[in-house]
């Protein structure tokens, strides 16, 4: 028997592509001298976080709209755990192997000045302290750490770790996320039929913004603070639970009235999520250092709920081009922040060496080496990556996530737990 498909929202597969889009930006935008020349553009892209925050907060209001039935979860606890793993694991593997992978081959080349230091034992201390000296941050993972940190990112718990991020930086919110997955049976459909919504969705903004201001009375801005407030699973979880919270309220005003809010309050959240942004990218790149806990752990909580309801509400477009490609696009914005990093590294370094010297390479790797260290990327050399990394990802999502997550839920979930063969499309999952 075919189930009923579950309603989509063209609006929110845009908003997780922009998201991991903006995401990538952040990572890498900073390599590039011109961008600073362009008034404003450093600030704009550079709150990462804001970015980070909203998609967690996109995760809980999807799977409670995909998972909760009735009040209630739609299957077993366990079907549920299989299937998030089976999507989450193969992106994670995958993108921490083309991450070593990558690193070993910047540290063989040895171009200047990423080649020099690249390394799989790199890492950079996590701290906010103003006046540090970089160079006191730079350390190098004796055999016991590069090990245990290792068996952490096998086992995707690397995310506890708040003295710094190995390997794959990115890849922490792949297991923050699933942290988040193991909660949802207990706190989603409680939270769900919470008859005070409002309240509760107040009562987590506030708790989320106890930790950041214990920091600031305390002047704790440096390690281990700055990760655990970063990235730590349960400082994040409240972002997670307002996702949660926001479909629920979306719902109920949805159900009450055809039009939940009319143009008029839809222009009045959209003007509200722009003003928390600019105001934020503002208050990060030239306030105080205490700022930056505020607004990565709390303050701009009410504008990333906002920005997910207000994307939910996107009517479907006549084109059918945006119908055909928005869960596509979607479907890859996991894989866009997985990868995005060793597809920059790896991009930038043939870039270096095409543009430098290439013939060098085959008699006098030396001058090759130099010669590529001199060169200064180009900004239409980063359009090209963009581009060719939203296309890789769309087609390692496609041809090898999804088939692979297929045979892991063939091989070990019964056959009523698997998707209909009519809706073995890109799911609307986080």
């Amino acid at each position: 028997m075919i189930k009923p498909r579950t309603e989509r929202f063209i609006g929110l597969e845009w908003l997780r592509f922009l998201l991991g889009c903006y995401v990538m930006i952040y990572h890498t935008a900073h390599v590039y001298p011109q961008i600073k020349r362009v008034p404003f553009l450093s600030e704009l892209t550079s709150m990462g976080f804001f970015a980070t925050s909203t998609f967690f907060v996109l995760s809980g209001f999807l799977l409670a709209h995909v998972y909760i039935r009735g009040g209630q979860l739609r299957e077993p606890a366990r079907h549920f755990w299989a299937k998030r793993l089976f999507t989450l694991y193969p992106i994670h593997i995958m993108a921490l192997l083309a991450s070593i992978a990558v690193v070993t081959l910047m540290q063989w080349l040895a171009v200047p000045p990423e080649g020099q230091v690249a390394s799989a034992r790199f890492v950079i201390y996590d701290t906010n302290e103003p006046n540090v000296d970089p160079e006191t941050l730079r350390h190098y993972m004796t055999n016991a750490q590069l090990l245990f940190n290792g068996l952490l990112q096998v086992f995707m718990l690397q995310a506890w770790n708040p003295y710094f991020l190995t390997f794959n930086a990115p890849l922490w919110s792949l297991s923050t996320l699933f942290f988040f997955y193991l909660l949802f049976p207990a706190l989603g459909p409680r939270l769900l039929n919470s008859r005070h919504l409002w309240l509760w969705l107040g009562v987590v903004c506030l708790l989320y913004l106890i930790p950041p201001a214990w920091v600031i009375w305390k002047q704790q801005f440096g390690m281990p603070y700055t990760g655990l407030l970063q990235r730590g699973p349960i400082f994040r979880l409240p972002e997670f639970l307002a996702g949660i919270l926001g479909y629920a309220l979306f719902r109920h005003y949805r159900d009450r009235a055809r039009i939940p809010l009319t143009r008029g309050q839809r222009n009045g959240v959209a003007a509200f999520i722009l003003l928390n942004f600019i105001a934020g990218a503002w208050l990060f790149t030239n306030g105080e250092a205490y700022w930056y806990f505020l607004l990565h752990n709390g303050l701009l909580l009410p504008a990333q709920v906002g920005l997910v309801c207000l994307s939910a509400l996107a009517r479907d477009p006549n084109s059918h081009w945006l119908r055909h490609w928005s869960p596509r696009l979607g479907a890859a914005s996991l894989s866009i922040f997985a990868l995005h990093v060793p597809l920059f590294n790896l991009f930038r370094t043939l870039e270096q060496l095409l543009r430098g010297d290439p013939m060098a390479c085959f008699s006098d790797w030396e001058q090759c080496a130099v010669a590529a260290g001199n060169v200064q990327l180009s900004l239409p050399g980063y359009g090209l990556f963009l581009l060719a990394t939203v296309v890789i990802c769309l087609l390692f999502q496609e041809h090898i996530v999804t088939r692979v997550r297929q045979f892991l839920t063939t091989r070990f979930l019964p056959r009523k737990a698997r998707p209909e063969r009519g809706l073995r499309k890109p799911q609307q999952t986080a």
